[in-house]
């Protein structure tokens, strides 16, 4: 099980998203946490700090689904890099582990 952290430009990007990687079932279950706050260095070797207003999307899943679910957030995401990357779950109850397996394609 991996948990799959996204950004997004704004909570209809976040929920857009969410649905479709749902629908498809490449996730089990997704969080939008709002309102969150950036700050990084962009572009690429200029030595700025650009600051954005940001939504995180967390996804449910299983590491076997990270590819795929990286191919598709690439094809529908406005930004040219946005961060994706997977967060490894140590621990998970069985009850939810079992439901979350059973949701996925």
């Amino acid at each position: 099980m991996i948990l799959v952290y996204i950004t997004c430009e704004s909570k209809e990007q976040a929920e857009d998203m969410g649905r479709h990687l749902l629908k498809k079932r490449l996730v089990g279950c997704i969080n939008i946490i709002p309102n969150m706050h950036s700050a990084y260095l962009w572009p690429p070797g200029k030595n700025r700090i650009e600051e954005n207003d940001e939504v995180i999307v967390l996804c449910k899943t299983l590491d076997t689904h990270y590819k795929k679910i990286e191919t598709e957030v690439l094809a529908m995401h406005s930004y040219k890099n946005p961060a994706i990357f997977a967060i490894p779950i140590l621990h998970m109850s069985k009850k939810y582990a079992d439901w979350l397996t059973s949701e996925l394609a």
